[in-house]
């Protein structure tokens, strides 16, 4: 059992202090924002995330989890000192180490003894060795330290279940006792531990993130390609996926990717090679090619519709996926501004992140987690985020409600007979198209 401090209360620290003190520990969460801390205490979880409110009541009844805003005494009490706060995308595409630095500076003025510093936040490959160094500078070497890397790999929505049965931990560390006490930390979830350097386990997250975003593109031009030769890319993702070889996730076609990482580290690992004077051709695509599935999309409206000025479309998911109400970098965020200004109507629906939505879209569009009431009278549906709601559309209803039974599928939801034979006009990614009983002026 180890005393833990967490710095930082986003996906990845919350989450990971949560599933510690699960496996024993007494974990303090931080945070320099006091609403949130105080939230916390009140039973308040600032993000959406299956399972985690559970887990939350459950250690902070058992007194191995609590929240505060001090974080100079959390650094204090603590033998593990766990820096999970963000890493947002610049404008030039670096990751922005703002806050690693002012936590790394903290730490170095409260030090009291010695700690192991861990790097949970996705950083650049050098990360470490600045971090040791701010901290030996401000502390002036008054205390031992360890510094490790130890990235996390979950995934929003699942997180919980990611960090409890996590597939591997990489821990990267110079310390053969810090390397001790991490691989022992990692004991309670029997999961296969890398032991590498700092540098390696820094460039293996950005590493991993970039190849499942390759295959994600990959697909999609994929789908672009079987659009134009009427080849259906569900079939393609399903055959070349029992290739051992390749494996059958990430091989879906779609709107592209979004959230908090994906489009963020693959900017990011294109800013570290070209410190090094590399030109990373194959991630320059990769992003192009994700930047552009969404202009697909409303190429695909527009060529239904023709003009959208005055047409009342409906919006079906504004979160970057299922079960979180992570709006970061989501495909709505692109596509709704530019519907909008092509003057059609948006209304949208989405049962958790229309607060997070607002934020960042304000007024330009309606919103509802009603379904039904988000569909009646639009002339079009466009399928954004996969939620079971959506899945389960009653698909009859659906065409009673539209003023034309157009659906425009980001992400695959329905099977083309199906969508045939209940007469909708029907426009996926990578698969032919459905026309229905409805005769569109401009029928691509």
């Amino acid at each position: 059992m180890k005393n833990i401090a967490v710095i930082g209360t986003g996906y990845v620290g919350l989450v990971s202090g949560v599933c510690f003190s699960e496996a024993g520990n007494h974990v303090i969460c931080c945070d320099i924002d006091q609403g949130k801390i105080n939230g916390l205490k009140r039973g308040i979880i600032p993000i959406f995330e299956p399972g985690l409110n559970q887990l939350i009541n459950k250690n902070v009844a058992g007194d191995r989890l609590s929240f505060t805003s001090d974080i100079p005494e959390a650094i204090q009490k603590a033998e593990i000192i766990i820096i999970a706060v963000g890493t947002p995308m610049s404008r030039t595409g670096e990751a922005d180490l703002t806050y690693i630095k002012q936590v790394a500076k903290t730490i170095g003025k409260h030090l009291n003894g010695y700690k192991i510093v861990v790097n949970k936040s996705t950083v650049p490959v050098g990360t470490g060795k600045m971090v040791k160094n701010l901290i030996s500078e401000i502390s002036r070497d008054r205390y031992a330290f360890d510094v490790v890397s130890n990235p996390e790999f979950l995934r929003e929505g699942v997180a919980v279940k990611d960090t409890m049965q996590m597939e591997r931990a990489v821990i990267g560390a110079s310390s053969a006792k810090a390397m001790e006490v991490m691989v022992q930390l990692h004991q309670p979830f029997t999961t296969k531990v890398v032991k590498t350097t700092i540098e390696s386990a820094e460039m293996i997250k950005y590493a991993a993130n970039a190849f499942l975003a390759t295959k994600i593109s990959f697909m999609n031009d994929i789908a672009n390609i079987c659009e134009r030769a009427e080849a259906d890319v569900t079939k393609v993702s399903e055959g070349i996926g029992l290739d051992s070889r390749i494996g059958q996730k990430f091989l879906q076609a779609g709107v592209g990717f979004g959230g908090s990482c994906f489009p963020k580290d693959t900017a990011a690992l294109l800013h570290i090679a070209e410190s090094f004077g590399y030109d990373f051709k194959l991630i320059k695509a990769v992003m192009e090619t994700n930047i552009g599935q969404r202009i697909q999309i409303i190429k695909k409206v527009e060529s239904i519709l023709g003009s959208l000025e005055g047409k009342s479309i409906s919006i079906l998911g504004l979160a970057f996926k299922p079960n979180t109400n992570d709006m970061r970098y989501a495909p709505a965020l692109d596509i709704i501004p530019q519907l909008n200004h092509l003057g059609a109507n948006v209304k949208t629906f989405d049962p958790i992140a229309i607060p997070e939505a607002k934020k960042q879209l304000g007024y330009i569009c309606s919103y509802s987690d009603d379904l039904y009431e988000t569909i009646q009278g639009t002339d079009a549906c466009v399928i954004l985020t996969g939620w079971k709601e959506i899945k389960n559309l009653d698909l009859e209803k659906t065409k009673r409600l539209m003023n034309q039974p157009l659906v425009v599928d980001g992400r695959n939801l329905f099977d083309l007979t199906t969508m045939q034979n209940l007469g909708f006009t029907y426009v996926s990614v990578g698969r032919p198209v459905v026309y229905g009983e409805t005769t569109f002026s401009n029928i691509i």
